[in-house]
């Protein structure tokens, strides 16, 4: 593959669609083309990319696209998103060479192995076994979720939609969750209750135990939104006078994800770290209390010690999603994998 062939590199989500092109040489750090758009201005993928790439003017010929949504045979339904994507059709579409499409947790599992020590933020040490299993969990949108397995020479990562799986409260304090939700929903997911779908149900359920703890300004903001979840975020960080109500739900988003995490760990007995990616999380650090973080990981009776060896770690670069696709990407142009 020759150095100067470029690479269309993209993570497609639910709220804004990151696309660039990228030189083998330089990589995602310095692409020659980038923009973050969003999504639901597009009616679909086909017209978004070829909106970019008339505007970039480069010759590209391959692309390696991340969804958020299950990939089966180069076809994905994103799941927050109503888009068909389907890898064949846009190959034909573009005139490209290749089209790849990845969930976009695998994605960020193919960045794992390549993240520098400076990417991340250790939350518990822990004592990684070499060839460990490692589990990834990302609230974005939705809930992701993914695992990497080693083959022997290498890590493989493996997609997952674990989000969508049942909710359990992990604290007596939460048990009324579920039946706040089912009155809406007929499912009652993890993806409901951790992410940026979710911490608005968490607001609203604390909220609805005491309606007069709501401030009036703050009620009439939220109403004037379309999208509550940074509001909530941002006044559960105020430096002054943060919402007593915002600091519930972020509380109980942190408890409900480290709860998740170590349910994940156990499942795919991830001894190799618990990586915590999404572009939800970092922006919590200033209210994670890490040893209660911990504390809430590892709160799973007579595997508790069990829990205390694996390392988790926060994934700080806000572009592991774009990383991984270019790792992959390329791997595939390589016919590497």
């Amino acid at each position: 593959m020759p150095d100067n062939d470029l690479l269309l590199i993209g993570d497609i989500g639910g709220t804004k669609t990151d696309v660039l092109i990228v030189s083998v040489q330089a990589g995602p750090a310095r692409p020659l083309a980038r923009a973050r758009l969003k999504s639901a201005g597009y009616p679909d993928l086909k017209t978004l990319l070829n909106e970019f790439l008339a505007t970039a003017g480069l010759p590209v010929t391959h692309a390696c696209l991340a969804v958020a949504g299950p990939v089966i045979n180069g076809h994905a339904h994103l799941t927050n998103l109503p888009w068909e994507v389907d890898g064949a059709a846009l190959r034909a579409e573009l005139a490209f060479a290749s089209v790849d499409i990845l969930n976009d947790l695998a994605a960020i599992a193919h960045a794992i192995p390549v993240l520098q020590a400076t990417d991340l933020k250790t939350l518990n040490a822990g004592r990684a076994t070499d060839t460990g299993t490692k589990a990834v969990i990302a609230p974005g949108t939705g809930l992701g979720e993914a695992f990497l397995v080693w083959d022997g020479e290498r890590y493989r990562p493996q997609p997952s939609e674990g989000g969508h799986t049942d909710f359990a409260p992990p604290t007596a304090a939460l048990a009324g969750l579920v039946p706040f939700l089912q009155r809406r929903y007929d499912h009652v997911s993890y993806e409901l209750v951790c992410s940026g779908i979710g911490i608005p149900h968490l607001y609203e359920f604390f909220r609805d135990q005491d309606p007069a703890r709501e401030a009036a300004d703050f009620a009439a903001t939220l109403a004037a939104s379309t999208d509550h979840t940074p509001l909530i975020i941002g006044a559960a960080l105020h430096p002054d006078t943060p919402c007593p109500l915002c600091r519930a739900a972020v509380d109980a988003f942190l408890t409900i994800l480290a709860a998740e995490a170590a349910n994940l760990a156990l499942k795919v007995f991830a001894m190799g770290g618990v990586y915590i990616a999404g572009g939800i999380p970092p922006r919590l650090l200033p209210l994670l209390d890490e040893k209660r973080f911990v504390n809430a990981f590892c709160a799973k009776g007579r595997f508790a010690k069990l829990l205390a060896r694996i390392p988790v770690h926060m994934v700080m670069n806000p572009d592991a999603t774009l990383m991984g696709t270019a790792t992959y990407g390329w791997a595939r142009m390589r016919q590497d994998l």
